[in-house]
């Protein structure tokens, strides 16, 4: 497993390598939405799709993993290397928003998530319906993605990436719409987060640090 590797324009690239899964993720917190996204799982690549055009970020995901087994090692290191870029990227945080908030409604479904880039991780998941845990999306053929994981992906990431999340699903009924109204809301709240704040000149905390 290699070091990220980050620059001082807000990007990073981050390998990590396991028995499970071979992970790299390019990442520019400044781009315009471009990605570039491969993880042998399709619906999950339409997911970091969507993540990475609705945040403005430059997304590059090439991911490798035992899916003959399960999607879920795959989802999981993703996750985990989505969020080690996100926090090599944002650098010190200077002069960024630090807070952002987004409702995204998808047809019958409506979807709220509020970030933190505090440095403290936490993640706080309500309000998917019950039957999100025995909901399989994609598959035929292809590998399935099991939407039991949602919550994993979203605490994988946040907790990599030291941010504060919580993500809650107002209702829905399907799992396809559920799902990505919540990855689209994790976008937007993360894009005002990092955003510049023209009104902040060093990092906006009371302690001078996140």
């Amino acid at each position: 497993m290699s070091d990220p590797i980050t620059t001082n324009d807000r990007t990073a690239r981050v390998e990590r390598t396991t028995r499970e899964s071979s992970i790299t993720v390019e990442l520019n917190l400044d781009g315009t939405g471009r990605t570039d996204i491969s993880t042998g799982i399709p619906f999950y690549d339409h997911m970091l799709t969507a993540l990475g055009q609705h945040g403005s970020f430059d997304l590059t995901v090439h991911a490798k993993g035992d899916v003959e087994i399960d999607a879920h090692h795959t989802v999981e290191d993703t996750a985990i290397v989505l969020g080690q870029a996100f926090h090599q990227a944002i650098g010190d945080k200077r002069g960024i928003r630090r807070f952002g908030d987004s409702f995204i409604p998808m047809d019958e479904t409506l979807a709220h998530a509020s970030v933190d880039v505090s440095g403290r991780p936490y993640f706080v998941h309500t309000g998917e319906p019950d039957y999100l845990v025995h909901s399989v999306i994609g598959g035929y053929p292809g590998v399935p993605y099991a939407t039991v994981i949602n919550k994993h992906v979203f605490e994988s990431f946040a907790f990599h990436a030291r941010i504060a999340l919580h993500v809650r699903v107002l209702y829905g009924r399907d799992p396809h719409h559920i799902t990505e109204a919540e990855f689209k809301a994790v976008a937007r709240a993360l894009r005002e987060a990092v955003e510049p704040d023209p009104r902040v000149t060093g990092v906006p905390s009371t302690k001078g640090m996140l």
